[in-house]
């Protein structure tokens, strides 16, 4: 993942974790959904801008949380998808 498209995520996941009050920091390796920061429609509007963003289209593979729950898990993603 380039490092603008991963400042943009960050961005985006920064706005989702403001829309639900929760103004604190996050490293590229903290859980955001497990962890109950965001909530399953804050995953589905973050599966929407990946798919626009990225190209990947989740109805490929089987879709567990873990893909998605913090920026390193989707920066192995999104590398992984691309790379196919």
């Amino acid at each position: 993942m380039e490092v603008n498209a991963k400042q943009d995520l960050r961005n985006f996941l920064k706005k989702a974790l403001e829309n639900h009050r929760d103004h604190q920091e996050f490293a590229d390796d903290e859980s955001l959904f497990v962890s109950g920061r965001l909530d399953s429609f804050s995953m589905m509007t973050l599966v929407m801008y990946l798919e626009e963003a990225f190209g990947l289209d989740f109805s490929d593979f089987e879709f567990d949380v873990n893909l998605v729950d913090s920026v390193n898990a989707i920066e192995v993603l999104v590398d992984a998808k691309q790379a196919v």
